[in-house]
């Protein structure tokens, strides 16, 4: 199930805007995916997406950096050889499954604290007009702002085009 494009804040495309994926025109298409595997069915929306207009697919993972020490970066709190590795396989294991689909992929890797910051940046810098990204189920909004897994909606919150979450339950 993709969950609709809704709830933004001003300046970015309202849930009325919001297209369809099989109608959507784009220059470039961003699936990231804030440290968790990216699912086959967020790989095939993108792909959906993409081949429509001939469009490549930048994939973009995030290694998470944990915090700060006393206000400043901590190397102990920066992810391990094992997280970025980890990411890596993740990131080309999608540019695998879209090249197999014929669709352009490339990939990157990078570590933040602010991952929904980062992959509206990362769309942006990149001219990408959608996001597709693999969601948990929505929580109550008190308790999602502390849950990293929750990171899917502050993008949705942020960014100013369509951004298509697929439901982790589908994959």
């Amino acid at each position: 199930m993709i969950a609709s494009p809704v709830g933004r804040r001003s300046g970015g495309a309202s849930g009325a805007d919001a297209p369809d994926p099989d109608t959507l025109h784009v220059r470039a298409v961003l699936l990231a995916s804030e440290s968790r595997e990216i699912p086959r069915a967020a790989v095939d929306l993108a792909a959906r997406i993409a081949k429509r207009s001939g469009a490549p697919v930048h994939v973009f993972t995030i290694a998470r950096i944990w915090g700060t020490t006393f206000g400043f970066p901590s190397p102990g709190l920066y992810p391990t050889k094992r997280e970025w590795d980890e990411q890596r396989q993740k990131a080309e294991k999608a540019v695998a499954r879209l090249e197999r689909k014929g669709v352009t992929a490339d990939a990157r890797v990078i570590g933040t604290r602010a991952g929904a910051k980062r992959i509206v940046k990362e769309a942006q810098r990149r001219g990408c007009d959608a996001i597709v990204m693999a969601a948990d189920p929505p929580r109550h909004p008190v308790v999602a702002n502390f849950m990293w897994s929750q990171e899917p909606y502050r993008v949705r919150r942020r960014a100013g085009m369509p951004v298509f979450l697929v439901m982790e339950s589908e994959a």
